[in-house]
């Protein structure tokens, strides 16, 4: 791995990447924002998939399914933080079980 990141930090920066890129195609064509949204858009969903191939994993599977805990998390983050509207109880529940099953991936032992 060229680059040395924290696992946490890495799938935090990834999904960063991700849900800022996502919600500037929701803009553009939810809201009505100008198609110029779409540019950083393209940017960070490319920093998205870079950042995920950094992650320590024999298997892109295995990465990607392990982030998906975080990535709830940080969609509920980008629900209150920058949307304003602050999670329900189902949303923090919903979250919660997704991290718990999503670290089961990266911690379970492996046979050989």
């Amino acid at each position: 791995m060229p680059v040395q990141f924290s696992t946490l930090a890495l799938y935090g920066a990834a999904a960063l990447a991700e849900i800022g890129g996502c919600f500037a195609f929701w803009a553009c064509l939810r809201n009505g924002q100008s198609a110029l949204w779409l540019v950083p858009g393209l940017v960070l969903l490319a920093a998205f998939a870079w950042l995920l191939t950094l992650a320590p994993s024999d298997h892109a599977g295995r990465a990607y399914a392990a982030y998906g805990g975080i990535y709830i998390t940080a969609s509920l983050l980008w629900l209150w933080l920058v949307e304003g509207r602050a999670p329900d109880h189902w949303d923090l529940l919903g979250g919660a079980l997704a991290v718990a099953a999503a670290g089961i991936i990266p911690f379970a032992p492996r046979a050989g």
